[in-house]
């Protein structure tokens, strides 16, 4: 089963991490061989800047994105 994630890559999200979180997402990826079953896209904005930063799984929404939240969503949605 492939899974998508939308990183909001606009401003407000950027700046609050998801710079970071680019790179812990793409980490995780190949540290779990998860590389071929995730297509990992950006996105200008998700319109939701108040609640960022923001992250997209599976078509699932999640905002006020950290590194341990976002480590534990990735585990959550992506185990096999």
């Amino acid at each position: 089963m492939k899974h998508e994630i939308v990183i909001c890559m606009g401003s407000s999200c950027f700046a609050r991490g998801n710079k970071k979180h680019l790179l812990m997402i793409e980490q995780y990826l190949s540290d779990h061989g998860l590389t071929d079953t995730v297509v990992l896209t950006g996105s200008r904005c998700e319109d939701q800047c108040r609640t960022g930063p923001n992250i997209r799984i599976d078509g699932q929404l999640y905002g006020e994105i950290n590194g341990e939240s976002l480590l534990e969503l990735l585990s959550r949605h992506l185990s096999t």
